[in-house]
């Protein structure tokens, strides 16, 4: 085996992971990769760089609209799995539990309730069986010589019905019956021990949640493709797992077609247990098949010729759950297994077992997983072993001394804090030292002759991490395809890289996402909303394997990728290799980027393998300035084609041909007609499996003493009118063939009735209501109530502003004393005219009319209009304070009752009087007072 004579360079170091994430993803890739010069050049200007990540690669297209199903729907009603919502808390007593708490509260109380209801016996089997005779369950009353010894449960029975009715109120509580007596029995009433049994119930709680937070029991796969021995054989084997409890494993014989079908009956055995692995390998011609279950694990020989039955070889039991079981591909019959507690096995069929390592601790660091795995390596008696922190290689003629580091999550690999192993694989079909290592983030591919340090690292970017790996090993020149594929997600990669040997490992190609299961629900016929509801569960059903098989038909290659769900239903899909299309040449040598690919990873058109050759070194001067886009980034290179030098590649490590990277075609929208043909008979099926129960054949009898009595059958002594209208109907019903339907008699007639009044004059509010109710008008009185309504509201407003207005003009103490003088003339003006004169423009302010006594023989409007101006509520509104109001009233009686004077003074002298009064109030008013003195100062 060769090495590359040059690697991609990269920083080492040592230590934890780094705390930070990775690089960012560029353009749809999983990191920023490096550049490794190509060859040796003979100036610094004409060197060429080869990509870690090439642009181009071979281009597998989906032939179908989606996944399409092999095999009909599994046996037997699938039982949908654990979901958060059946153990987790809900309601007010989840907002209590996560009250200053994070993370998940569990229904505790409602778990330890249904093992009271489903297991009774386990419960309270013993004291049952003594107290039974004692307890009186019944609604009827006790007699008098069984009051001594039975207490009647009735009413107890009773709060428990009203607490389940009860369930989810916010204002439920506990009844004092059922707190009292769950006081009194619960240290004699229940078979197991209360605090023991809840024990073991929470115990059980929390590995559930682990277990819905990330199952690692599927890890490996249960499907595995037993390849024909000869390749151009149409066919293969399928291997994978069966039944309702999923114990019955089966070996199915698939013929490569179109579309693959099933041909004959497969063999089956079953098996005491839940198969959780299937793994096989091939070594001297035979297929050896290694199946693992939580505490039994099998091995099964297949002769490679097709139609020959499978034999089991040999079981074994282990005393903890096994976590690991790969099949040897040097030596028949030799297989690793791994269990929970940390114990590593070599496993012969013809010797038995060896134990390697037992360890419960992790390797490198702690971690609370115990999940391990064991592979096989590039020799036979060298194994690698996993647990959640690394890999570790060693010799099973010396395991404790013979041992070296192969992975290790920290700085060595450029992992990232958090960063933990999932699955790793050997990859000897592809290569006879490498090894991939699948994480939560990335996917590594070492070489066991360079340790610690990955030959390539991309991250796959998937929602939840790859549990299924599989490899298509690529011949001379081809690229090798792996896939990933993930359980709750059903995600499913395409991955292609190539290297190893004579150049370092390149990833080639762009990522691929392949159609799940549940992509095939949009093509079905349309179901009914309960219908839908079931196959939307089933088809959403987490996947537990995945195979692939690659089939060569003349130039045309498909690759048939198969998988397999936790209900037991296997799908597959066909990809169709799609050949390079010849590339026109363009004027000036420029090449353009398709969409999603970078022309920074193509190699000229003019050299295959990227670099130059003998026929254009005269064109060595010739520098080609080309421009390409790579994410919105220009880069501008500077090729200039030279001579290629060293030992050209071996055969088996030649630098595959770089595809041009066309448009890439979008998978079909509509199904082929042999896939829908293929869609409605699976549904058909299912719908017999999951359907409604079967209804009995024979149709319903009807005993007429249950629809009528005695009473109601005898025949009146002399029959009425009605009752002979009755007969007279029935028989013309019989006489027609129709229906009996149900006949009412005739009720008396009801008088109409009787029409509203009509409204003399305008009614009062509550009868037009009344009336437009009557009439069915009651809309339009709301309307025109609300709009007469509102007309009112708005006149009351503008009418309380006007009078604020008026109010706000006359808030001073001296404008009391000018309308006081001023009254006397206003109201001698009366006298002269019936109405209050007109207001003067020039005194705009002045709105009462001038004061003075009226004449003797005053009409009475005259009077009325004398006593309006002098109300409170007039001189309130004039803006005279209450104090002077009954001063001014007063004064203008004095003036009424007293003698006329000859001549009226001026109104300039009469205001000189009465001002300054007011005037030396004001400014003895406005005058700071002064602080009383206190004693002693």
């Amino acid at each position: 085996m060769e090495f590359p004579a040059a690697l991609f360079p990269a920083y080492f170091g040592a230590g934890p992971p780094r705390e930070e994430g990775g690089p960012a993803p560029a353009a749809g890739w999983g990191e920023h990769g490096q550049v490794l010069e190509a060859g040796p050049g003979r100036r610094q200007a004409e060197t060429a760089f080869v990509p870690r990540r090439g642009g181009t690669g071979e281009s597998w297209e989906p032939a179908d609209a989606a996944a399409v199903p092999l095999l009909p729907p599994n046996a037997g009603c699938w039982v949908p799995l654990l979901a958060p919502q059946d153990i987790l808390c809900r309601g007010v007593l989840r907002g209590k539990l996560q009250a200053g708490k994070s993370g998940a509260a569990l229904d505790f109380a409602k778990q330890l309730g249904h093992f009271f209801v489903d297991h009774p016996e386990d419960a309270f089997g013993s004291l049952g069986r003594l107290l039974h005779k004692n307890f009186y369950l019944g609604n009827s009353k006790l007699r008098r010589q069984a009051r001594d010894n039975t207490i009647r449960m009735t009413a107890l029975i009773e709060e428990i019905d009203r607490l389940e009715a009860r369930r989810g109120c916010p204002r439920q509580h506990l009844a004092s019956r059922l707190r009292w007596f769950s006081h009194l029995c619960r240290d004699w009433l229940f078979e197991v021990p209360l605090g023991l049994l809840a024990d073991c119930v929470h115990e059980e709680l929390l590995l559930q949640w682990a277990g819905l937070l990330f199952d690692d029991s599927l890890r490996g796969g249960a499907l595995a493709w037993l390849p024909p021995e000869d390749v151009k054989a149409r066919v293969g084997r399928l291997v994978y797992p069966g039944g309702q409890a999923m114990n019955h494993l089966y070996f199915q014989d698939v013929v490569l077609e179109e579309l693959p079908r099933t041909r004959g009956s497969p063999a089956q055995f079953e098996l005491n247990g839940r198969i959780r692995q299937v793994a096989a390998a091939r070594a001297d011609g035979e297929d050896f098949v290694g199946v693992r279950s939580d505490y039994h694990c099998g091995v099964w020989r297949v002769p490679g010729r097709m139609g020959a039955a499978p034999t089991p070889l040999q079981v074994i039991h282990t005393g903890m759950p096994a976590s690991c079981l790969t099949v040897s591909p040097h030596l028949p019959g030799e297989l690793a297994v791994c269990t929970q507690s940390g114990a590593v096995y070599l496993w012969s069929v013809e010797t038995g077992l060896q134990r390697l390592r037992h360890d419960p601790q992790t390797m490198f660091f702690r971690d609370h997983s115990p999940w391990r795995w064991s592979d096989f390596t590039a020799h036979p008696r060298v194994l690698s072993c996993a647990d959640r922190t690394g890999l570790q290689c060693l010799d099973a003629r010396a395991p404790e001394r013979c041992q070296f580091d192969l992975f290790k999550v920290g700085e060595e690999a450029g992992c990232q804090q958090g960063e933990r192993v999932v699955l790793p694989m050997y990859l000897g079909r592809a290569h006879p030292s490498q090894h991939l290592v699948t994480t939560q983030f990335s996917v590594y591919v070492l070489d066991e002759r360079l340790p610690l340090v990955p030959m390539l690292k991309w991250a796959h970017m998937m929602k939840a991490p790859p549990l299924f790996v599989h490899l298509t090993p690529g011949g001379a020149g081809r690229s090798h395809k792996v896939l990933l594929g993930a359980s709750r997600t059903q995600e499913m990669l395409l991955l292609q890289y190539w290297g190893g040997s004579r150049s370092a490992c390149q990833l080639v190609g762009t990522p691929q996402k392949l159609h799940s299961i549940a992509s095939c629900l949009q093509h079905l016929p349309v179901q009914l909303p309960h219908r839908h509801r079931l196959l939307q569960q089933r088809l959403s059903a987490p996947a537990a394997g995945l195979a692939a098989a690659l089939q060569e038909d003349g130039p045309r290659e498909s690759l048939l990728v198969f998988q397999l769900s936790e209900a037991g239903d296997v799908f597959c899909q066909r990809l169709s290799h799609q050949l390079p299309q010849p590339v026109a040449p363009t004027s000036g040598h420029k090449a353009e980027a398709a969409p999603g690919s970078s022309p920074l990873f193509e190699a000229p058109a003019s050299s295959p393998l990227g670099l130059g050759s003998e026929g254009e070194e005269e064109e060595e001067e010739e520098e080609e300035e080309q421009t390409f886009y790579l994410s919105n980034l220009e880069v501008i290179i500077n090729e200039e084609e030279e001579e290629e030098a060293g030992t050209p590649a071996a055969p088996e490590e030649a630098e595959p041909c770089q595809e041009p990277c066309a448009s890439p075609q979008p998978s079909p929208a509509v199904p082929s007609p042999a896939a829908a043909l293929r869609y409605r008979r699976w549904l058909k099926a299912f719908s017999k499996l999951c359907g409604e129960p079967p209804r009995h054949a024979w149709p319903p009898t009807l005993g007429q003493k249950r629809l009528f009595t005695r009473k109601e059958l005898e025949t009146p002594a002399s029959p009425s009118p009605l009752h002979g209208q009755a007969r007279q109907r029935l028989r013309q019903a019989m006489r027609e063939g129709g229906r009996i339907q149900r006949w009412d008699p005739p009720h008396p007639r009801l008088p109409p009735l009787p029409q509203p009044p009509e409204p003399a004059g305008d009614p009062d509010p509550l009868s037009a209501r009344l009336t437009a109710a009557w009439t069915g008008d009651l809309w339009q009185w709301w309307e025109e109530r609300a709009s007469f309504n509102l007309a009112r509201r708005q006149r009351a407003l503008r009418e309380r502003r006007r009078r604020q207005k008026r109010a706000r003009g006359r808030r001073s103490l001296s404008a009391s004393f000018t309308s006081s003088l001023t009254y006397q003339s206003e109201l001698s003006e009366l006298s002269d005219a019936a109405g209050p004169p007109p207001l003067s423009p020039s005194r705009p302010h002045s709105l009462l009319p001038r004061e003075g006594s009226p004449p003797a023989g005053s009409p009475p409007g005259l009077a009325a209009a004398e006593e309006a101006l002098l109300s409170s509520q007039s001189l309130r509104c004039r803006g005279i304070p209450k104090e002077r109001r009954k001063t001014l009233r007063d004064y203008l009686a004095v003036w009424a009752e007293g003698p006329p004077e000859p001549s009226e003074p001026p109104g300039s002298q009469a205001s000189q009087l009465c001002i300054p009064s007011s005037q030396s109030q004001l400014s003895s008013a406005s005058q700071t007072r002064r602080k009383r003195p206190r004693m002693g100062f």
